[in-house]
């Protein structure tokens, strides 16, 4: 069965790929490196007064209606066990004298910097609370290293390159990526990596996981310089893209990063579209309400619609956007179009606009959006079409191409060559392992040659998951997207 379906995503390779440059990458690439091992609501309208001890001071009132939203699950925290966020939350609603956006509860929930979810613990892996990509497979960071090679050679094969990597995780993807390029000295000699994280612990992580060291200056004379000792690489940490240096060609990746940026909710009411906020109830309880009054955001919710057909916004009840999305994707798009380069975006979403996918994960579970803020992970859908129209409106220097699927972008660069290979020198142990990781990525729904319990069946994310990139027109279209 998995000879079969090798058979089948090399003929879809053939068929995607574009450059013979890029072949030969895949073939060089195949041969080596060896295996490595893996590690709910009220429905009435309630109007909070904020009253002030003066009389001579107008009182301020907040119109919120609670009318035609979905009751959620009863959720279980009581307030005489409130958590540090839960307290800083209903502090913030208090002093606000009402409800914040969803993006803002999003936001203090994945980064508040003394309790947010990312910020003091390890979430990745099956002992976590979900498994990305680069965690199934060593694979996948070898693949975004052949792709990042292609268009490192498109772009004239510069001699410095900013290699970004927004949201590194433990740091799997760029260790991976590294491993599987360190034959090409030309290439892995021209990297300076940049990891854009806000977490100390996953600092951390990467830092191991990417064998670093701290190399001295001598002469006193300047920085103290951290080396990865996987290609002698210089790695640096930044909280923010704006941060890392520019006018140098640059390549971005962003792995399921824009999948965690805070989204706002906006829901079709009889007056108009109202933003979704959350609240405190009278028992204590966090409760979703919606705005009186048209919100700040509302402006970009009128951008995202000028961008879609009339058809596609009457048959919505509920909208999803990311300001910070748009705003993220203008940054990459100005500074690709004016120091060179390419980002590369996969995540889970819709070449359209998004609904209601605000999810929320805990220990590999669904969990109620609102349940004990702070110990499960936050995500929604991605908008692509967002980004494409984001980013040709930024900048008339830069193309976007996509999204494929997973699927096709993996296929096409040639992981089907890379397991072949591998399967032939690994133990039976390795080779289970590789198939499952293979299906995870490439593959969609359960995995047909599974033998084990039913409830641990591999499920593939291939179709499931997106890429598009976002390059310099002057180097033309990247691998695969020609």
């Amino acid at each position: 069965m998995l000879r079969r379906l090798l058979s089948q995503a090399s003929t879809q390779r053939r068929s995607l790929f574009g450059t013979s440059a890029s072949l030969s990458w895949c073939r060089q690439f195949s041969s080596s490196p060896p295996l490595t091992s893996q590690s709910p609501n009220s429905t009435s309208v309630e109007h909070l007064e904020d009253t002030e001890a003066s009389p001579t001071v107008p009182s301020a009132a907040i119109s919120i209606d609670r009318s035609g939203l979905y009751n959620p699950p009863e959720h279980s925290h009581e307030p005489s066990s409130d958590s540090e966020l839960v307290k800083h939350l209903k502090s913030v609603i208090k002093f606000r004298g009402g409800p914040i956006s969803v993006a803002e509860y999003m936001e203090e929930v994945l980064t508040n910097p003394k309790a947010g979810f990312y910020i003091n613990r390890d979430v990745f892996g099956t002992e976590g609370d979900f498994i990305t990509s680069p965690e199934v497979s060593q694979m996948f960071g070898e693949m975004v290293g052949v792709w990042a090679m292609c268009l490192w050679e498109q772009m004239g094969q510069p001699k410095k390159l900013n290699l970004v990597e927004l949201g590194p995780g433990r740091g799997t993807l760029i260790a991976d990526l590294l491993r599987g390029s360190s034959k090409f000295r030309n290439f892995t000699d021209s990297l300076q990596i940049h990891m854009v994280e806000c977490s100390p612990t996953l600092r951390k992580l990467q830092y191991q996981n990417l064998k670093c060291i701290n190399k001295n200056d001598a002469d006193g004379d300047a920085e103290e310089q951290i080396i990865s000792r996987l290609t002698g690489t210089s790695v640096s940490w930044h909280a923010t893209l704006e941060q890392v240096p520019a006018g140098v060609p640059t390549i971005i990746i962003a792995h399921e990063f824009y999948d965690a940026l805070p989204v706002h909710q906006f829901q079709r009411a009889s007056r108009g579209w109202c933003e979704k906020m959350v609240d405190v109830s009278e028992n204590s309880m966090f409760q979703f309400v919606l705005s009186a009054q048209p919100t700040p955001t509302t402006l970009y919710l009128l951008k995202r619609f000028k961008w879609a057909e009339n058809e596609e916004i009457a048959k919505l009840e509920q909208v999803e956007l990311c300001p910070k999305a748009m705003d993220l994707t203008l940054e990459i798009a100005k500074r690709i179009g004016s120091d060179g380069g390419g980002a590369l975006i996969i995540d889970y979403g819709l070449n359209g606009i998004v609904s209601d996918s605000l999810q929320a994960i805990r220990k590999h579970e669904f969990v109620n959006i609102l349940d004990n803020p702070g110990t499960a992970d936050l995500s929604a859908y991605v908008d692509f079409a967002a980004i494409r129209h984001s980013a040709e409106e930024a900048s008339d220097d830069v193309s976007v191409h996509g999204p494929m699927t997973q699927s096709q972008f993996l296929g096409s660069l040639g992981i089907n060559f890379r397991v072949e290979a591998l399967l032939e020198n690994c133990t039976d142990e390795q080779a289970d392992s590789l198939r499952t990781g293979y299906w995870r990525l490439v593959g969609e729904g359960e995995a047909p040659f599974w033998e084990g319990p039913e409830e641990q069946a591999p499920i593939g994310m291939g179709t499931r998951y997106l890429a598009m990139a976002i390059v310099n027109k002057k180097q033309g279209a990247p691998v695969p997207f020609q």
